[in-house]
């Protein structure tokens, strides 16, 4: 399976996860977020900045997981309302932090805060079997000038 990231362009040496707090995992839980499609990634990349930022540089990184790898899914059906607002992160945090605990499987599905029709594939970095997901390829990526 292929997720992508897009990042500004000094984040893309390798996969690092600084740890910070994000929607699906409290401060210092080493995640990656990625999403399912290259769209998802750059609405994603674009809320994350709330709309500054867009005439830095970007990259597009595609990335690799093995189908061998387990994937854990949270398909978003027990979430209360208005889970996906950018008010509280503790539902979803306390899923996110669970499953980083239990590391049952290196990669949790979870649907889009964006378009929860989407998905997006958070990736434990401390996980045994994160050395086997990998970067296959890193690209130039510009936002159209419209959405700058």
């Amino acid at each position: 399976m292929i997720v992508y990231r897009v990042v500004t362009k000094k984040f893309t040496n390798h996969l690092v996860a600084p740890g910070l707090n994000g929607r699906w995992n409290s401060a210092g839980k080493k995640v990656l977020y990625t999403a399912g499609s290259v769209a998802l990634a750059a609405l994603e990349s674009m809320y994350r900045r709330n709309g500054y930022g867009f005439n830095d540089h970007f990259a597009l990184i595609q990335i690799e997981i093995p189908g061998k790898l387990k994937i854990t899914e949270h398909p978003g059906l027990d979430l209360p309302p208005k889970w996906n607002q950018p008010h509280d992160y503790r539902v979803t945090q306390s899923i996110g932090d669970a499953w980083y605990k239990r590391e049952e499987s290196p990669i949790l599905k979870v649907p889009s805060a964006i378009i929860p029709q989407e998905f997006n594939y958070i990736i434990n970095s401390q996980h045994p079997d994160f050395d086997s997901i990998k970067v296959i390829s890193v690209n130039e990526f510009l936002f159209d000038e419209q959405l700058r």
